[in-house]
């Protein structure tokens, strides 16, 4: 099977939907083809391929075991988030260090069926795809890929990106300011595209973070994926029992 790149949906998106639904027909463990084997069946790039086993993996749809390969991951309706809201900008701060972002991607393309859906809109409206490095003291700290509603935030430029943080432009120019946050924090294992990034070997642990943000009005504006480095971030819970 062939995959081609049409409605300016990205080959890798359509390969995310190509494989979430063939997951819904398996069970938690069962082992998916290898990468090399992907890319043969629908005729795709390694890059592509991983990219699109990355987005599955963040969104838990699967797990990867170094040297062992990918599976269908079991469904967990016990995990909870470990914070109510988190802020790189900030986290770095409160430790000492200088937070820096770097734009490595920025695209309008058309949805998939599953950016959609996580979006709440419909398959192939335009959507903003843009993919940053966040650093401290220059050194590579998580790696995030951000998918937004492209109706309403037509003016969002890689340039504005590089000018200020996400939300300072959501509120400073286009007036939506972020009322609420949802976020999961799992762990996992790096591997190769985003080991690369981080300047990192492969199948080193790493903390893996879905983030939904919304507006006032309870719309969701914002869908971020990263990977953020095992070996420099800690969590720390406080609760009252009652």
């Amino acid at each position: 099977m062939k995959l081609e790149k049409t409605d300016k949906i990205p080959l890798y998106s359509k390969l995310v939907d190509i494989l979430a639904g063939e997951m819904e027909l398996m069970k938690p463990g069962d082992k998916l083809p290898s990468e090399r084997r992907l890319c043969k069946l629908y005729n795709l790039s390694r890059t592509t391929v991983r990219q699109a086993i990355g987005e599955l993996e963040l969104n838990g749809y699967i797990e990867r075991v170094h040297g062992k390969g990918t599976f269908v991951a079991k469904k967990d309706k016990d995990k909870h988030n470990l914070s109510d809201y988190y802020s790189f900008t900030d986290q770095m701060r409160n430790i000492g260090k200088k937070p820096s972002t770097k734009v490595l991607e920025f695209h309008i393309e058309r949805a998939n069926k599953f950016v959609a859906t996580q979006l709440k809109i419909k398959e192939k409206d335009k959507i903003i795809r843009f993919i940053r490095l966040r650093q401290a003291d220059q050194t590579p700290m998580m790696i995030e890929t951000t998918f937004i509603p492209y109706r309403g935030f037509k003016e969002l430029s890689r340039q504005l990106l590089d000018e200020m943080p996400l939300y300072d432009i959501y509120e400073k120019k286009f007036n939506k300011k972020v009322s609420r946050v949802e976020e999961v924090f799992q762990a996992g294992i790096l591997g190769k595209e985003e080991a690369k990034s981080l300047e990192l070997s492969q199948g080193l642990s790493c903390l893996r973070i879905k983030r939904y943000s919304y507006d006032k009005e309870d719309n969701i504006i914002e869908y971020t994926l990263s990977y953020a480095r095992g070996d420099q971030f800690a969590y720390k819970v406080s609760y009252n029992p009652a």
